[in-house]
Formats: structure tokens, C-alpha cells, sequence
């Protein structure tokens, strides 16, 4: 295995390391705002509860949580928003269920709606953060593979990061549009990607960044299939996902909340200068890195039209078996 690459997987175990804290309750890192309490607000007209904590995940999907903090967007609405590390959205459900943690930043839509639809958590999004884009996420295999077109990969190992979720429901997407055979899946964390493809444990590995760079650097691994191919193309992918409870018992910091992530999705969506700036400060790549990986689609307002199409990707896949309107979904103040 290449050294970068270690490097790079040392300092994400880092960041697993972080998410006992995280489902004990315990402060998180990456902390702005105006220093006020977690209680009511001094203004009746404000929001409702001041101090935030936000699960973050260590992929570009949420750089405009990061924006927002380092551009003090949080605090011109009134809040201190503490960014918690976590390597996966699902694991951060426990504790988004608990009212251990008040969002999660990058929570993958295919999860959450699969958990509102089982009843396990009455999800809402406050904002969508990132739509597939050109070069963002894409099926890797080594140098000698054998795997030289999609076709190949049927029948083929091929890593995730979860199982039945964003990554195989568009691949799945992508071959059927092809009229090619489906691969076999297996769960892998990004992290470990790269050593389980180094050792032949899988045939490939559907990668997102900045992990996917990491892997074509210290593996010179090639890319088979771009995971923004027809028709998952500007799908959304992940948002900033929170509770009917949060949403119902603080509808003011709900909308303020709102109000600072749509600035900040604005903003890296006309200046990826700005994205560049934040990556290496939460995802430990160098700014030389970040200047040269693809970025998803930043969206400034959230489309209840674009999320229909991933419901209506996801029952076609059986990831869904009952209608559901994205409508119902998206959290709209006063609604």
C-alpha cells in the first residue's frame, strides 16, 4: 500500500475515533457563533435554541457547512453551530434520534428516506447539500485489471460504503441503462477501500472524494465508470437532515439554520476557490489535492422535484415500497 494512502487511512480512523463521544453526549470540534446558551433565546423574535451540533461527515458534500462556519453565516442568524465528526451518516441515527446531536451534515438521502418509510425516525431535510456531478464519486480498479469497461463488472466484488444505498442504486441505474449485468456488492468503509483493492479483496471500488483521488494517486487506480453517468446525472445525493421533533420544537432555529446553509451552498456553488479553502481543514487532504478533485453539485434551494426522482429511482430498485412526496419531506418555516 502506498504511504500517502496509509497516511490518509491513519488520519480518517482519527475521525472514527471521535464518534464515542459523539453517541455520549460529549461537545465536538468546529465551533462559531455569538456564544450563546443551548436554552431559549433572549429574543422572542430569535431562535429558539442558540447552540447547535451538527454531525459532519468527512466528504466534500458538506463544504458549505464548513463555509458557513468559517464565514460566520451561523452567527449573523444568531447561532453557534460545533461540528461533530462521524464517518457515516448511519451512525450518527442514534444519536440524531436521541437529541444527542441536532443534524447531520451529509446524511445520504437513500438512508434517511429509507428510515422515514420504516417508521424508525420521522426524518426532515432542512436543506439538500450535494447532487451527483461529473468526477465526484466513480468505480476505481487497479492498473492490470481485467475490468475494462462497465460491462465487465458483472458478477464482479465490488465495494460500497453501505449496502443498498447511493452508490449501488446509481450503479445499478448506470448499468441498467446499458443493458449490462449487475456486480456483487460488498460493505466496505471508504477508508479501506484502497487496502482491500491493493490486496485483490475486491475486484473494484466505488469511491466518492476526496478518498477516490487518494486511491488513483497511491494505486495509480483507474477509473471504469464515472458515478455521475446517464441517468444519475444531478441526482441529489445528501443533505442536512434533522427531526419532525427538531423542526416542530424549534422552528425559529429550524429556518435560521436554513437561512445560513443557503448562503453558504450559494456561495460554493459560483467559487470553488471557497470549497478548496475549507476541504483540508475537515477532510486532511492538501490544498494541492483539493484543487484538482471533482466536486459535486452545490445547490443554493433544495427542489422537491429532483428529490421525487431519486424516491422514484429508489422504487423502481426496491430500495422504497410506498409512494412518498419529497414535498412532505423538505422543511418549509411556517408549513
Amino acid at each position: 500500500m502506498g504511504l500517502q494512502l496509509r497516511r490518509f487511512r491513519v488520519r480518517l480512523a482519527v475521525v472514527g475515533l471521535i464518534l464515542p463521544l459523539l453517541l455520549t453526549g460529549c461537545g465536538g470540534g468546529g465551533a462559531e457563533g455569538s456564544g450563546g446558551s443551548a436554552g431559549a433565546s433572549d429574543d422572542p423574535g430569535g431562535p429558539e435554541k442558540r447552540t447547535l451540533t451538527v454531525a459532519g461527515l468527512p466528504l466534500t458534500d458538506v463544504a458549505a457547512l464548513h463555509i458557513a462556519v468559517d464565514r460566520g453565516l451561523f452567527a449573523e442568524q444568531g447561532l453557534t453551530v460545533r461540528v461533530q465528526p462521524v464517518q457515516q451518516s448511519v451512525q450518527a441515527l442514534p444519536a440524531l434520534a436521541n437529541g444527542q446531536v441536532d443534524i447531520i451534515g451529509g446524511a445520504n438521502f437513500v438512508t434517511f428516506l429509507q428510515a422515514r418509510e420504516r417508521g424508525t425516525l420521522t426524518t426532515r431535510v432542512l436543506a439538500e447539500g450535494a447532487r451527483n456531478a461529473p468526477r465526484m464519486m466513480g468505480v476505481l480498479v487497479l492498473p492490470g485489471s481485467k475490468i475494462t469497461t462497465p460491462e465487465d463488472l458483472r458478477g464482479k466484488r465490488v465495494a460500497v460504503n453501505i449496502l443498498n444505498n447511493i452508490q449501488s442504486l446509481t450503479l445499478n441505474s448506470e448499468l441498467g441503462e446499458r443493458g449490462a449485468g449487475l456486480p456483487a456488492y460488498r460493505q466496505v468503509p471508504f477508508p479501506q477501500m484502497g487496502a482491500l483493492l491493493e490486496r485483490g479483496q475486491v475486484d473494484a471500488v466505488h469511491a466518492v472524494e476526496p478518498f477516490a483521488s487518494a486511491i488513483k494517486r497511491d494505486l495509480n487506480a483507474r477509473t471504469v465508470i464515472d458515478g455521475a453517468a446517464s441517468p444519475a446525472d444531478g441526482l441529489p445525493l445528501s443533505g442536512y437532515v434533522t427531526t419532525q421533533r427538531f423542526v416542530d420544537t424549534y422552528p425559529r432555529t429550524a429556518a435560521a439554520f436554513q437561512r445560513a446553509i443557503a448562503k453558504a451552498q450559494a456561495i460554493a456553488d459560483q467559487d470553488r476557490d471557497a470549497v478548496e479553502q475549507v476541504l483540508p481543514g475537515y477532510t486532511k487532504i492538501t490544498p494541492a489535492e483539493a484543487a484538482g478533485i471533482g466536486l459535486p453539485g452545490y445547490p443554493p434551494t433544495s427542489s422537491a422535484a429532483e428529490l421525487n426522482e431519486l424516491i422514484a429511482m429508489m422504487r423502481d430498485q426496491g430500495l422504497l415500497t410506498r409512494a412518498m412526496d419529497a414535498a412532505d419531506l423538505l422543511y418549509e418555516p411556517g408549513r
